[in-house]
């Protein structure tokens, strides 16, 4: 028992210091296995496998770049808007509060106070500091541009040459594991049980995802909420997070409506139609998907979207529900992770 105690600690440790190898490498595999199906379509018609995995990376980079660019306007709008939206909150909740409430006899008494400690003949040193907070501030962002688009690249590749690949490494696998034909013959179904499988789910994820994003982009043009396209590309990508992920983006359109609205009416609306969109595909598409390719119990997808998230942070929030949906599957084929397979099961 201390030596399984010790293990598990010692795989989280692992999981933690290498994330910004893991990371890549998980987002890597999990593409892969998105994309694998398109490229094997068009082997089936004579395309060479090289020449499908090339077309289908440069769809994918010429897709994201187009998806990038369309949406950087609307991106800049929105981070241009915040501090309007803080202070026309900030203005809103102190309308709320009346002249002789207790938060402003505080705040009064707080201003004498101020004020008289600034009256009396108390020496003060300064130190003057020398004000490179903004050269600091352009270096940090730059490492982390330079460090994102380095692991970008990196999995760019990755998910090409394992496209490449195609099954050469469940064909290592099965001549490795299989010492007899019917030991073989087992390994083979084991695998493509297990694809399959993870495949359903990537392409019913993928389809779920966009499927909400376009039903949000046509719900917020409706309403007549500005940067709607770049709201329901955040509601597609938050829809990867259960539970949190539809309300934070039901808060943050809420208030994008009250700041351009500036009534509660039309923001309440536009939270309430974020939050239907996604309860409806969520409910009737993906809960009864991810039930018929892997069934998870509620408790421990929330322990592993905790766990995840400790991890490696926003990115564990997008990703635990991927692995842990992959890693239901697998067990349920290998005898010695059946244990696993039934904790996280229903």
């Amino acid at each position: 028992m201390l030596l399984l105690i010790l293990t598990i600690l010692a795989v989280l440790f692992a999981l933690r210091s290498a994330k910004e190898f893991i990371i890549p490498l998980v987002v890597s595999v999990i593409l892969a296995y998105a994309l694998d199906p398109v490229v094997s379509y068009l082997q089936k018609y004579r395309l060479p496998r090289t020449a499908g995995a090339a077309l289908v990376m440069l769809a994918l980079v010429v897709a994201l770049g187009s998806g990038v660019m369309a949406l950087r306007g609307q991106a800049e709008s929105i981070v241009n808007q915040l501090p309007e939206i803080a202070l026309k909150i900030s203005r809103t909740i102190g309308n709320i509060h009346d002249d002789d409430s207790v938060i402003d006899k505080l705040q009064r008494v707080a201003k004498v106070i101020e004020k008289s400690s600034q009256e009396t003949n108390v020496r003060r040193i300064v130190v003057d500091r020398p004000e490179n907070r903004v050269s600091d501030l352009l270096l940090s962002g730059s490492v982390g541009l330079m460090t994102f688009l380095g692991q970008t690249v990196m999995v760019l590749f990755l998910v090409f040459f394992l496209l490449l690949s195609g099954d050469t490494f469940r064909r290592k696998f099965i001549k490795l594991a299989g010492r007899t034909l019917s030991e073989k013959k087992i390994n083979v179904h084991m695998l493509d049980e297990i694809n399959k499988s993870i495949q359903r789910y990537m392409a019913m994820l993928l389809v779920t995802n966009a499927g909400l994003a376009f039903a949000t982009w046509i719900v917020f043009r409706l309403i007549g909420l500005e940067n709607a396209g770049t709201w329901a590309v955040a509601a597609g990508a938050l829809h990867m997070v259960p539970y949190f992920g539809p309300v934070i983006v039901a808060v943050c359109t809420g208030v994008a409506a009250f700041l351009q609205f500036g009534t509660w009416g039309p923001a309440l609306l536009t939270a309430a139609a974020s939050l239907s969109v996604a309860t409806l595909i969520g409910t009737l598409v993906t809960t009864w998907m991810t039930g018929r390719i892997a069934r998870m119990n509620v408790v421990a997808v929330f322990i592993s979207l905790l766990l995840f998230t400790w991890i490696w942070g926003v990115w564990g929030t997008l990703l635990s529900i991927p692995i842990t949906v992959i890693t239901k599957v697998v067990s349920n084929h290998i005898e010695s992770l059946h244990p696993l397979a039934e904790f996280l099961g229903e």
